[in-house]
């Protein structure tokens, strides 16, 4: 008895409150449960009797209640769920949900469509027997969100439910995983909401090493054909992926997945990323602004592409001679030739100014684009250009196609880079600085590339 007291006495006060509170509370049924048996037989009621009338409900204080109102006054705040969702409905708009779920309940007909080419809501709504009037009453239906169902692109989901006197009464446009648009009868409106679920995201880890090509160790390592893209483009501007890769080269990611209540909907941003190419290391940390810098807070974005083609294989490197295929004697070859399928898009590899834009029989259709610096970039041999002369173009901007015109003995890209006139090796030739991170955030971004990159750290060392 004095070890069960022991253990009460250690209980919060408000445990021990509910507890007497409990007890008190069964004493008392208890107790109106024996006047009722004793009094079972006699044609007298008890007070109590009197007072209390059988089938009716009544409030009893429990001990206890002052303390929850003292812990109110006092601010403590309790644990609330994890939202799911965002951009839920109001109150008013909840009454419309409550106006279809009744619909529902009452003969309620769903189908759904598939936005194909060429199709607008009115004749989506035309192909399965509704008015254009009722095409009207949706597509002007209250909410700011209406005008999404402007927005329809070809492969999108539409369900529309109908009553029995076939009359719209709910439309639901699922314009991605995590976003949805409601258009409800309520009365003779219609009212729009949409709802967007709240996306969970945890971490993943990735590491490669290269024994025949990139793409395959990237897909031996579990990345997505969009990953494995994302990371050449991320390290793009240090690494030529044509000429650069090497056996033995390595990669580690860190990168985002995304979750839709528990459910793994996919990748996402790739968070810190490192590539060992021939024993020199890379590192990449993206930043809040949503741009890659490495450690020392440079962007990774620079002013020249290493390389301006998706390529499938270098026929030839930059040398000072080579037997030309075509003219059958040696001579001095100032460029890098991709070999590459007919069609294949070649970009601009850097900002600037189209100067030519032409054909010839030995160049074939050619740009040549003048830079900054006297930087000019010359690309050979297009099946299409897709620039003209005097033109303005971004980097990686689509300027031809890869092709076999001219002096070319298959499809390919002729790829050159001169410095104030002078040729050089587009893959070794020293490009101007990149960039580096405004000074009002260098602090922060110090600190932050340091957790991420001892997180990647921490991730290599699980590995080996």
């Amino acid at each position: 008895m004095k070890k069960a007291l022991s253990l009460f006495n250690q209980l919060p006060k408000f445990h021990r409150s509910i507890i007497i509170g409990g007890l008190l509370f069964l004493f008392f049924i208890i107790t109106i449960t024996s006047n009722n048996d004793d009094t079972a037989n006699t044609s007298t009621k008890s007070p109590l009797e009197q007072q209390l009338e059988v089938g009716k409900r009544y409030q009893i204080a429990m001990p206890g209640h002052n303390d929850i109102a003292a812990s109110n006054e006092k601010n403590i705040e309790l644990p609330t769920l994890r939202k799911r969702t965002k951009n839920l409905p109001t109150i008013e708009e909840n009454s419309s949900l409550n106006t279809v779920n009744s619909q529902q309940a009452s003969d309620v007909t769903w189908q759904s469509v598939t936005v194909k080419s060429g199709d607008s809501l009115g004749k989506i709504f035309k192909r399965l027997g509704f008015s254009s009037q009722t095409t009207y009453a949706i597509s002007t239906a209250q909410g700011k969100h209406t005008s999404l169902l402007k927005r329809l692109n070809i492969g999108d989901n539409i369900r529309i439910a109908s009553n029995s006197d076939d009359k719209l009464t709910a439309l639901e446009f699922i314009m991605s995983k995590t976003e949805t648009l409601f258009v409800n009868l309520v009365g003779e409106k219609y009212v729009s909401h949409k709802e967007t679920k709240e996306i969970e995201i945890s971490q993943g880890f990735a590491h490669g090493i290269i024994t025949s090509n990139f793409w395959n160790a990237g897909k031996s390592a579990g990345l997505t054909d969009g990953q494995v893209i994302e990371l050449a483009d991320i390290f793009g501007w240090d690494i030529d992926f044509a000429l650069d890769i090497r056996a033995d080269d390595s990669f580690h990611v860190i990168f985002e997945k995304r979750y839709i209540e528990g459910e793994y909907i996919g990748t996402g941003n790739i968070l810190v990323a490192e590539f060992i190419n021939q024993n020199d290391v890379f590192q990449a940390i993206r930043f809040e602004d949503g741009e890659y810098y490495d450690a020392k807070g440079k962007s990774m974005h620079k002013a020249f592409l290493r390389a301006p083609v998706n390529f499938k294989y270098i026929s030839s490197n930059f040398k000072p001679k080579r037997f030309h295929p075509v003219q059958k004697r040696w001579k001095a070859h100032r460029g890098v030739d991709y070999a590459a399928k007919s069609g294949t898009p070649v970009v601009a590899a850097g900002n600037g100014t189209v100067t030519h834009s032409a054909y010839n029989k030995y160049n074939g259709n050619y740009v040549f684009i003048q830079h900054g610096n006297g930087i000019v970039t010359k690309y050979l041999h297009f099946t299409k250009r897709k620039v003209k002369k005097g033109q303005r173009v971004k980097q990686g901007q689509l300027i031809g196609t890869v092709g076999a015109t001219g002096l070319a003995a298959g499809p390919h890209l002729h790829y050159e880079f001169l410095v104030n006139g002078v040729h050089r090796n587009p893959r070794t030739v020293r490009l101007p600085e990149a960039k580096p991170i405004a000074k009002k955030y260098r602090k922060k971004f110090d600190v932050f590339a340091k957790k991420q990159l001892d997180t990647l750290a921490s991730s290599k060392d699980a590995v080996f």
